[in-house]
């Protein structure tokens, strides 16, 4: 049975590659601001992750026959989760940063959880992408609160 790959699919998931795009800028943000070198790698990681999670999501996009939304795009509406974060960066506060950064993942994790429990049938090949998307970002909440705790 072939999945339709609606418009509205392909939107969620143009809206999830240009937050992924956020997430990676805010990630590289963040490790350039940090001393500890135990940071620097945990947000190195999750930048190069949040990349991989956007070239996957173009690789579905393109395979239905649409066009992915390019890094710079906006679709009119700025929704930039990770933006808070520059105000923090003046401070160097790892804790405040990884604050930010745990909230920021918990919107993702909304938005992911959103597609997947919406009522229209997801192709099993986006589905299965995005809930191994969403379980690293689960992880990467619980690991930023690891860091956290180490630091506060």
């Amino acid at each position: 049975m072939i999945m339709k790959y609606t418009e509205k699919i392909s939107n969620q998931l143009n809206d999830l590659l240009v937050k992924n795009y956020d997430a990676e800028k805010g990630y590289l943000n963040a490790a350039e601001q940090v001393d500890s070198e135990r940071l620097k790698l945990f947000f190195n990681e999750r930048a190069a992750e949040r990349s991989q999670f956007a070239k996957e999501l173009r690789t579905e996009i393109l395979r239905y026959g649409q066009i992915p939304e390019d890094s710079g795009s906006f679709k009119g509406v700025v929704h930039r989760n990770w933006m808070t974060l520059k105000a923090l960066f003046s401070s160097n506060d790892e804790e405040a940063i990884l604050e930010e950064t745990i909230r920021g993942e918990k919107k993702s994790l909304e938005e992911y959880n959103e597609i997947l429990s919406c009522d229209d049938t997801l192709p099993p090949s986006i589905e299965a992408l995005l809930v191994k998307q969403k379980d690293a970002i689960l992880s990467a909440i619980n690991t930023a609160k690891l860091h956290e705790e180490l630091v506060s």
